[in-house]
């Protein structure tokens, strides 16, 4: 990946929408070996897809929870399950294995404090779980989906 693909990707991330004559412009080429670069991305697994963010205030799911997870059993069989299971929960919208004090870190979205209860009790009935400490967001200060690439 070279200086150019890096400028590509700066600008796709910003808006994948823009027509690839106007990224092209962007970066000094032609359309053509801009969008054979664009094609390369994807198929190299750089570009992965291209989705539309959804602002979660207008479709009311702006209660923003981080919920820290320590694990009472690492087995195999236990993070097969635990991670099946939370994968499927549609509130959950990222889960990461931390090092640290807590084991895994998920990102949940609900529309309010009910909401989570509801989330947190089908949760821990699930998958048996040694701790679960919630913290909830009380603003979003800064928000990107753009990874610095340049």
């Amino acid at each position: 990946m070279d200086a150019t693909d890096r400028k590509i990707l700066a600008i796709l991330q910003e808006n994948a929408d823009q027509p690839v004559a106007e990224v092209a412009s962007a970066v000094g080429l032609s359309p053509t070996p801009c969008w054979r670069r664009i094609q390369k991305l994807r198929a190299a697994g750089i570009i992965q897809r291209t989705v539309a963010l959804v602002d979660p205030k207008t479709i009311g799911l702006d209660l923003n929870v981080f919920v820290g997870i320590e694990a009472r059993d690492h087995s195999p069989d236990w993070l097969r399950r635990f991670t099946d299971t939370v994968s499927a929960m549609a509130e959950v919208m990222g889960i990461y294995r931390m090092a640290g004090e807590v084991d895994y870190m998920l990102r949940v979205a609900v529309r309010d404090m009910a909401h989570f209860d509801d989330f947190y009790r089908r949760l821990i009935e699930a998958v048996p779980l040694k701790n679960v400490t919630s913290h909830f967001a009380m603003e979003r200060v800064k928000y990107t989906t753009a990874y610095p690439v340049t």
